[in-house]
């Protein structure tokens, strides 16, 4: 595999891809996740042999054995990113290069090879240039998953010697049905998402499985999110089920949980301190718990607080509820600030706003 251009892809064609017709219609309203492109991009990998057999191939099911190690042992690692249709017609990802090191860092922690990060980038740019026609214009943006998963068939507790690594395209539109101008949340008392020296900095759906019970009693709350608090005092917000947290201070300054090892470093997190500096306004990474945050928000100290990431954007927050009581933040609506931001990264991803940090690849 060649470590600067990444690997060469052969590509085999969908013998019956999806109409134009039926495709446009999809397009109209995709939902989130529920609907996919022609085709994905595979590589495999085994300890004898490394990385081969790179492919843009038909999206169709895979035939694994009963004995996967991931199907008994979780051994699996995924990212989440957009590319995005611009005014001129073309497409360009954000900060790809930050999933790809984000994918290396989840690999490492979960005892998975670490794919090149050039092999990262031409997966999913091959898989744009084969499926371009399902990457739709206005809101809408092509949701790009990377995923790696353990297939050797071993019944062993050790790391796998066979690997599938796998990009899968989805056409979406808003993460929050309805698009949603602010979101409620609801406070987890009895789960914690992540422990000190933990799998918390590392996209894994264990993850993800360990917090839908959460989210399930969020839902039944009439909540869109679950919130969680650390796992060691139970005390300091952490980050939501799949979004990490910001705070607005009357002052306009901003505050975020640290990283650390328990929280997910988002690449949107990250873009957002960078633009929210770049503004003037002071970026607090620092520890904050739940009861500031009810005391803060109830003397209007906190103006606006919002969740942000890759599926949602940026996403405010209007009302906490909690089994101890919960409280409204601002005016339930969000805010002018998390608005503003929203609105400046947008038009970066989408290339209306000029790209001073040299965030946004071309594709096409």
């Amino acid at each position: 595999m060649n470590a600067e251009n990444g690997p060469f892809f052969t590509r085999r064609q969908h013998p019956s891809p999806v109409a134009a017709n039926v495709r446009a219609t999809l397009l109209e309203d995709p939902g989130f996740g529920r609907v996919f492109t022609d085709h994905m991009a595979t590589i495999r990998w085994t300890q004898d042999e490394g990385w081969r057999d790179a492919e843009i191939r038909p999206r169709e099911p895979f035939l694994i054995d009963p004995a996967a190690a991931v199907l008994h042992y979780a051994q699996e690692i995924f990212e989440g990113l957009k590319a995005y249709r611009l005014s001129d017609g073309g497409v360009a990802l954000f900060r790809p290069e930050q999933n790809a090191r984000r994918f290396q860092a989840s690999a490492e922690r979960l005892a998975m090879p670490a794919l090149p990060e050039a092999a990262f980038l031409k997966s999913i740019e091959e898989l744009i240039e084969a499926d371009v026609a399902w990457v739709p214009g206005g809101d809408g943006s092509l949701y790009l998953r990377p995923f790696m998963f353990a297939a050797e068939p071993f019944l062993g507790v050790r790391p796998a010697a066979e690997y599938w690594y796998v990009v899968i395209a989805s056409p979406v539109g808003a993460y929050f049905k309805g698009g949603k101008k602010a979101v409620t949340v609801w406070l987890s008392d009895d789960y914690t998402r992540a422990a000190p020296g933990g799998t918390g900095a590392a996209k894994c759906g264990g993850n993800y499985a360990a917090s839908l019970v959460a989210q399930a009693e969020a839902m039944k709350h009439g909540c869109d999110q679950v919130v969680f608090l650390d796992a060691a005092e139970r005390k300091y917000v952490e980050e939501l089920g799949g979004m990490n947290v910001f705070l607005v201070y009357e002052d306009g300054s901003l505050q975020t949980p640290p990283l650390g090892g328990t929280i997910l470093p988002g690449v949107t997190r990250d873009a957002i301190i960078t633009l929210a500096k770049a503004e003037g306004r002071a970026v607090r990474e620092e520890r904050f718990s739940f009861a500031q945050w009810k005391a803060d928000a109830e003397a209007g100290k906190i103006r606006e607080s919002f969740a942000c990431g890759t599926a949602a954007v940026v996403t405010p927050i209007g009302e906490i509820k909690a089994a101890e009581g919960g409280f409204v933040i601002g005016n339930g609506g969000g805010g002018a600030v998390a608005e503003a931001l929203r609105a400046k990264l947008v038009g970066i991803q989408r290339g209306d706003v000029p790209d001073t940090h040299g965030w946004v690849r071309r594709v096409l």
